[in-house]
């Protein structure tokens, strides 16, 4: 049974704000998958993102049964685990369009990943709360969390899987400062990876990872092509103005123009349907979620409650940040999902579960005496 005083403790405005960002996801998934569920109303992938749910919700629940210290003791072995699934997705995981980032196991398909994500926040804020670790740490303290970032960044991306990458780079880089860096660190990483970025585009990156990128600089490079996607976006999100066309009437989505509607172009869904009105709304409730998760952050008792919360909490955020700013052209398209809005398994699952970690260090951030 769970003590009383941890439920006292228990955030609910993060899950009430969580809730209503799912309605505008399930609102949007409905709308970009209409005419499917039209066509088949019990097999659809709709029906599939409320299961995901399902599955999501449980796990959350689930993960608030474990103080979270002990994922401290077993933090390196979450992340080997992790680590082993990204080299055998490479060799075992299934192809879908010319990558591989799935791993099938007794018909469960999913993306190890998306769960390195997790991973890499619990081992390294177990590392940086460590007594032999203190604030603005030494160089040679950073060697090892810097390798640690480095093997699952370069597996996830010969997958290739280029956003992804940048979400674990970045999350990891957000704890890094967190604990804080001095400058001259950050001058000389500068300087080693500048001279990168030439054999980084020559030899990693694919030839449509360059295009996309290209893209970014010379919008009309390649309007039907590899621009069109970026193309059909901003006609979206524009054409919705203020108010919005309303719910399924949004016109690039409903003749089809508009890519990937249900999946990395979403917002421009939500965006099309309800206009600029719709877009604040969506924006304000993932500030207040990531403020929230903060304020969890800042309560804890523990360093290693703090790191866990500030890495979950920069996951939702970069993850976020960097899905709008690709759907309205500041960004390369790269392929990652806005948090709890867009439809995917995994990527639901793995983010439910970092809410279960932050309402979980909030259940705990007190120090009870057993009766």
């Amino acid at each position: 049974m769970m003590d009383r005083r941890l439920v006292e403790n228990f955030d609910w405005p993060i899950i009430g704000v969580l809730l209503a960002i799912i309605c505008i996801g399930l609102m949007s998934i409905y709308s970009a998958l209409y005419p499917q569920i039209q066509a088949n109303p019990t097999q659809n992938l709709f029906i599939k993102q409320l299961v995901w749910l399902a599955v999501g919700f449980t796990l959350l629940f689930c993960s608030l049964l474990v103080d979270y210290q002990v994922l401290r003791q077993i933090s390196l072995w979450l992340y080997v685990l992790a680590l082993i699934s990204l080299v055998a997705v490479l060799f075992i995981g299934k192809e879908v369009n010319g990558a591989r980032r799935w791993l099938e196991i007794a018909g469960f398909q999913f993306q190890p990943s998306e769960f390195m994500k997790i991973a890499i926040v619990l081992q390294l804020a177990s590392y940086f709360s460590s007594k032999d670790v203190q604030p603005y740490p030494g160089i040679k303290k950073l060697v090892l969390p810097m390798l640690m970032i480095l093997a699952p960044a370069v597996l996830i991306l010969v997958e290739p899987d280029l956003g992804t990458a940048i979400i674990v780079v970045c999350v990891a880089g957000t704890l890094v400062l967190f604990m804080g860096i001095r400058w001259r660190y950050i001058l000389v990483s500068a300087m080693a990876i500048i001279p990168l970025i030439y054999p980084v585009w020559e030899h990693v990156l694919k030839p449509y990872q360059k295009k996309r990128i290209l893209i970014l600089l010379r919008p009309d490079l390649d309007p039907l092509g590899a621009g069109y996607h970026i193309r059909q976006s901003k006609i979206a999100i524009g054409s919705g103005m203020f108010g919005g066309k309303g719910f399924l009437n949004g016109t690039q989505n409903k003749l089809h123009f508009l890519p990937e509607k249900h999946t990395d172009f979403i917002f421009s869904v939500w965006a099309e349907e309800w206009g600029f009105v719709g877009c604040v709304i969506l924006l304000v409730l993932v500030a207040a979620l990531i403020a929230l998760a903060f304020r969890v952050a800042r309560r804890s008792k523990d360093r290693f409650g703090s790191l866990v919360v500030v890495g979950m909490a920069s996951l939702i955020l970069w993850q976020a940040l960097i899905n709008i700013g690709m759907v309205i052209g500041l960004l390369p398209v790269v392929g990652i999902t806005l948090p709890f809005v867009s439809y995917g398994g995994s990527s639901l699952i793995s983010l439910c579960l970092a809410i279960g970690l932050i309402e979980n260090v909030s259940m705990r951030r007190f120090v009870f005496q057993n009766r």
